[in-house]
C-alpha cells in the first residue's frame, strides 16, 4: 500500500490552484483545481478532501473518486467537482509514476501521435484580433478561438452583430480555422441571429450560444444551424452532459478536467460523447497541469478534434511584468507543449509527462497570497445599470 501523506493548496498567479500529493512511498504528483472565481471555495473543500483520504491507499483512484463524489448527501456542482479533479489528477500522475508509463498507456494506449491545438486571440472585448491571429499563426497555430461580443443586451441592436462577423471574415481571410466563443453573453434572441450571420463565414465551431442551463433552446437552435455547437466547460458530471446528448443538442463537447472530476471523469465523458457521435475539444485555458492531464485523454480518444492551449492568452497577463506568469512559468521544460504545424506531439514522460518546477510555485503561491486578492471576474452592466452576462 502507498498510503496518502500529504496533500498540499498553492495559489498562483495568474488564477490557477495546483494541488501536490505525496505518498508514503515517496512518490509525488501533481493536479489542477482551478475554479476561475471561487479560489477560496476550492481551498476549503481542499481542506475536507485533505481531511478524508489521508492514510487512503493512493493506488485506489476508482475508489476514492467514487467516495469523494458519493459518500456525501450533496453532490457534484463547481466547488466540489473542480476540488475532486485536482486531487483526482494527482492521484492519475502518481499512478503513472509508480509504472513508469503516461496515463495514456493505463487509458488503453495511444491513438495519435499528435495533438491538434488552438490558441485564443482577443480578449473579453474583442479588437484587433487581426494581428494578433497574425501573431498566432506565426506561432505555428492554424486554428484560433475569440470571444463573439463584448457586452450586450437581453434584445440588442443587430448592428452589434455587424463587428463580430467581421472579424471573424477578416481572421479567416488569414487562412486560419476561427472558433467563436458566445461565452453565454447572448440570450436567444440574439444568439440566433449572430449564428446565423457567422454561418457563410464557417466557423470551426460556435461556443456556449447560450447558457448551460438552456438544454431544449440550445438543441433548438442546433437544428436552424448547420455551425457545430460546442459546449460544456460548466458541466461537471457525466449526467450534466447527459441531457445535451439525448436531445442531441450539440457536436462538440468541452468538459474542463479541473472542473469536471479530473481524469476519470473526462474519459468516461469522452467515452460517452463517442456513442452520440458527439466530438471532444476539451476546454482548457489554464494552466500546464491542466493541459497536460487534457493531452492524456486527447492522446486515447477517438473523438478527440482539437486542445484548447492558453498560451499567451489575455488572462496570463493581469499581473505586474514582475510576476507575471504565463503557461510556460512553472515547468522545467516549456518545449513538452510546443507548437509545430497547429500540433503538439503526444507526452511520453511517466504520469502526466510534465515536470513541475516546485521551487517556484512555492516562492511564487507564498508572495501570490500576501500581495494579491484572489482573482474576480468582472461584473458587467447595460447602459441603464441592469447585470449583463460576462
Amino acid at each position: 500500500m502507498a498510503k496518502i501523506m500529504d496533500l498540499e493548496v498553492f495559489r498562483v498567479p495568474p488564477r490557477w490552484v495546483f494541488v501536490r500529493v505525496t505518498t508514503s512511498d515517496g512518490l509525488v504528483g501533481w493536479g489542477e483545481g482551478t475554479l476561475e472565481g471561487h479560489t477560496e471555495a476550492i481551498e476549503g473543500a481542499y481542506k475536507d478532501l485533505r481531511e478524508k483520504f489521508m492514510g487512503w491507499d493512493s493506488n485506489d483512484i476508482e475508489d476514492i473518486w467514487q467516495v469523494a463524489y458519493r459518500a456525501r448527501f450533496y453532490r457534484g456542482g463547481p466547488v466540489l467537482m473542480s476540488a475532486l479533479s485536482g486531487l483526482n489528477i494527482a492521484l492519475w500522475d502518481i499512478k503513472g509514476k509508480r509504472l513508469g508509463v503516461p496515463i495514456w498507456q493505463l487509458l488503453g494506449g495511444k491513438v495519435r501521435e499528435r495533438v491538434k491545438v488552438y490558441g485564443w486571440i482577443g480578449g473579453d472585448k474583442p479588437s484587433d484580433v487581426v494581428l494578433a491571429a497574425q501573431h498566432r499563426k506565426e506561432q505555428g497555430f492554424l486554428a484560433v478561438k475569440m470571444n463573439g461580443t463584448e457586452s450586450i443586451g437581453w434584445i440588442d441592436s443587430p448592428s452589434k452583430l455587424e463587428e463580430s462577423v467581421n472579424r471573424v471574415k477578416d481572421v479567416r481571410a488569414l487562412g486560419l480555422d476561427v472558433g467563436i466563443d458566445f461565452h453565454g453573453r447572448l440570450h436567444k434572441g440574439m444568439a440566433k441571429q449572430l449564428a446565423r450571420l457567422l454561418e457563410p463565414h464557417q466557423p470551426l465551431f460556435i461556443e456556449e450560444p447560450l447558457l448551460p442551463t438552456q438544454v431544449e433552446e440550445i438543441a433548438d437552435l442546433k437544428h436552424v444551424v448547420t455551425t457545430p455547437i460546442a459546449l460544456g466547460e460548466r458541466l461537471y458530471t457525466r449526467t450534466d452532459f447527459r441531457p445535451y446528448f439525448e436531445r442531441r443538442a450539440i457536436d462538440i463537447a468541452q468538459p474542463d478536467v479541473s472542473h469536471c472530476g479530473g481524469i476519470s471523469e473526462m474519459h468516461r465523458i469522452a467515452t460517452m460523447a463517442e456513442a452520440y457521435d458527439v466530438a471532444l475539444a476539451p476546454h482548457c485555458p489554464l494552466g500546464p497541469i491542466a493541459l497536460a492531464a487534457c493531452m492524456q485523454i486527447a492522446t486515447c480518444a477517438p473523438n478527440f478534434v482539437i486542445q484548447e492551449m492558453s498560451w499567451e492568452m489575455h488572462y496570463n497577463a493581469r499581473l505586474d511584468s514582475d510576476f507575471g506568469a504565463d503557461l510556460y512559468t512553472f515547468l522545467v521544460d516549456p518545449d513538452i507543449f510546443k507548437v509545430k504545424d497547429g500540433y503538439v506531439n503526444i507526452l511520453q514522460g511517466p504520469g502526466l509527462g510534465i515536470q513541475i518546477n516546485e521551487e517556484l510555485v512555492r516562492s511564487f503561491s507564498k508572495r501570490y497570497v500576501e500581495q494579491y486578492p484572489a482573482w474576480r471576474n468582472p461584473v458587467w452592466r447595460g447602459e441603464d445599470g441592469t447585470v449583463r452576462e460576462w
